[in-house]
């Protein structure tokens, strides 16, 4: 029948379908969950209540779906892997300097004030959220999306993310941990733990209290939502959920980890610390070992657990010879975020055109890679890596870290912002980021690394530093470490070879570097012999030192001396 009609009566025959859905899935919310949009504010009555990845992808393609309402969107369509591939807009990367956390009686006193966590007044959020609500009310429909957030039943918390675009409800079905429709109802019957208003598509007022922009993502501890407006990019949502969880795992006496994690054929358990850039999904992605998560963990005393049901990953050159495990991840159900393809090759996807941005990502859920535990829990973990882009080419490929350098370390956070993680990066950038991840960090630091340290000291941890940056000289003049040799030296550290090894200090870093490691040439290990001129080398050397001395100069109230004089490089080279 829908052959021999019009275009035009085709789109109306097609509208009044996916109405007819919407009503439908509209009707499977019970009657707890109704009341409970209500109660937000919201009274726009085409719902979506947690479509399946088909019907999302049905959404996605309808006229009114096809481009946002931001002109500077990209019309949404299949590349011929069969992943739904969109565009986020102007923003194709987060916006840390727009973020804003309530000032009020419940964080006044807890939360880390600053650069990282900006307040914003409850008088400032009541009218982004007024304004946020405004606007979904009147869209053509919403899509709810309920799931949770941890792998640990005993410590998840209930998350709903409202959402105006198919492609941001799928983004977070994938990214969540999924759950049967009826689980779902019973379980959100009284409400999620915490709530996502994203309404990204329409800008913040500038004109509002503690808002300088037209972005504006929100965070209220005190009524557990968080406003997105002015930014489409969905990594705000993600890194959003993370937060929260870096706020609450505490309180519980569980560490939030900036990290990725994979266990071995015997149940081996190694997590690997890193800012995005660095390796952290690379890396954990081994065809050797069962990926647990590529980015947010949680160290509990019964072990680690996955907050996410997915994954999110950079895709800069991605193929299949160099990172298989997650090219083929690339299928139904997956997204692929503001990268272009060949439109006159059935749309291949070019994952070589960074014309749009450098931060090109792909999401998928967590079984698209084989061998994925599921569900995504692991011992305590034998190694620990702490991974750095040291875009100076001073550090070591691998160094095996002491009490005191586990402590120094990991509140340093040393790396490099690598280009199009955050708008405006271009190339790499210096950066000392505390536990490796101090944009998602609400509470100070020194809470987090203390846990880090005892939690080791308990479990028997090693702890490495692992440089995935340049060697041979800095940015523009050496070479980035490649993935063979990063991947090499993690075989030998997960067989144990390396626990056992020779090592020698490497002058003014004082860190430990092994000697030999198995089918890895032996030049590389220490830094100085990868370079033609070691005068420039110990320059570089010398630079960064001061970097890291300079930074750690506004912890050291509170951080035991031991840790200060033995933790980190020395003014002597």
């Amino acid at each position: 029948m829908l052959s021999k009609t019009s275009n035009l009566t085709k789109r109306q025959v097609l509208k009044t379908f996916y109405a007819q859905q919407s009503l439908r899935s509209f009707a499977a919310a019970n009657q707890e969950t109704l009341e409970n949009l209500k109660k937000l504010g919201i009274t726009n009555k085409n719902i979506v209540y947690d479509p399946t990845v088909s019907e999302l992808y049905e959404y996605a393609l309808l006229p009114e779906h096809l481009t946002s309402i931001n002109p500077h969107v990209t019309a949404t369509t299949i590349a011929d892997s069969g992943a739904l591939s969109v565009s986020s807009g102007l923003k194709t990367g987060r916006t840390p300097k727009d973020k804003r956390v309530v000032l009020d009686d419940t964080t006044k006193d807890s939360i880390w004030w600053g650069s990282v966590n900006i307040p914003i007044s409850p008088k400032g959020f009541a009218r982004n959220r007024r304004r946020a609500i405004d606007f979904l009310n009147i869209r053509p429909r919403l899509f709810i999306i309920d799931g949770y957030a941890g792998w640990d039943e005993e410590y998840r918390m209930k998350c709903r993310i409202i959402a105006t675009r198919p492609y941001h409800a799928l983004f977070m079905k994938q990214m969540l941990i999924r759950a049967p429709i009826e689980q779902l109802k019973k379980d959100f019957a009284k409400g999620a733990d915490f709530t996502i208003l994203n309404a990204g598509e329409f800008p913040a007022d500038p004109q509002t209290e503690d808002v300088t922009s037209d972005t504006s993502v929100n965070v209220n501890f005190t009524d557990h939502e968080a406003v997105i407006l002015g930014t489409q990019y969905a990594g705000e949502m993600k890194k959003g959920v993370f937060g929260i969880m870096h706020y609450y795992m505490p309180q519980r006496g569980a560490l939030s980890m900036h990290a990725s994690a994979n266990e071995g054929a015997k149940g081996d358990t190694t997590v690997l610390f890193g800012l995005s850039g660095t390796g952290k999904t690379t890396l954990s992605a081994d065809p050797h070992r069962s990926l647990i998560g590529d980015d947010e963990h949680v160290w509990t005393n019964k072990g680690i657990f996955n907050i996410e049901g997915g994954c999110y990953a950079k895709c800069v050159g991605l193929t299949r010879e160099k990172e298989p495990e997650i090219y083929d991840a690339i299928r139904h159900g997956a997204i692929l975020e503001n990268i272009k393809y060949f439109p006159d090759q059935a749309r291949s996807v070019n994952f070589d055109d960074i014309s749009l941005t450098e931060n090109t990502r792909t999401c998928y859920p967590l079984e698209h890679i084989p061998g994925a535990k599921i569900p995504a829990l692991g011992g305590h973990p034998k190694n620990i890596i702490f991974l750095t882009c040291d875009a100076n080419g001073v550090l070591p490929p691998i160094s095996k870290l002491t009490k005191e350098q586990i402590m120094y370390h990991f509140i340093s956070g040393y790396t490099a912002k690598v280009a199009g993680t955050e708008m405006g990066i271009t190339e790499p950038v210096a950066t000392f980021s505390a536990c490796f991840g101090e944009a998602f960090l609400p509470l100070h630091p020194y809470k987090y690394a203390k846990m880090l340290a005892e939690m080791v000291e308990k479990y028997h941890t090693n702890v490495w530093l692992m440089n995935t940056g340049w060697s041979g000289g800095k940015y523009g003049v050496g070479k980035r470490m490649s993935l063979k040799i990063s991947r090499g030296i993690l075989d030998q550290i997960h067989n144990g070879s390396l626990e056992k090894a020779e090592y020698e200090t490497m002058p003014g870093f004082n860190l430990r570097v092994p000697k030999k490691v198995e089918g890895i040439d032996s030049t590389i290990l220490m830094p100085i012999n990868t370079w033609k001129d070691k005068a420039q080398y110990a320059d570089e050397a010398k630079k960064l030192s001061h970097k890291f001395i300079k930074n750690f100069e506004k912890y050291h109230d509170g951080t035991p001396q031991e840790v200060i004089q033995h933790g980190g490089p020395s003014t002597n080279f």
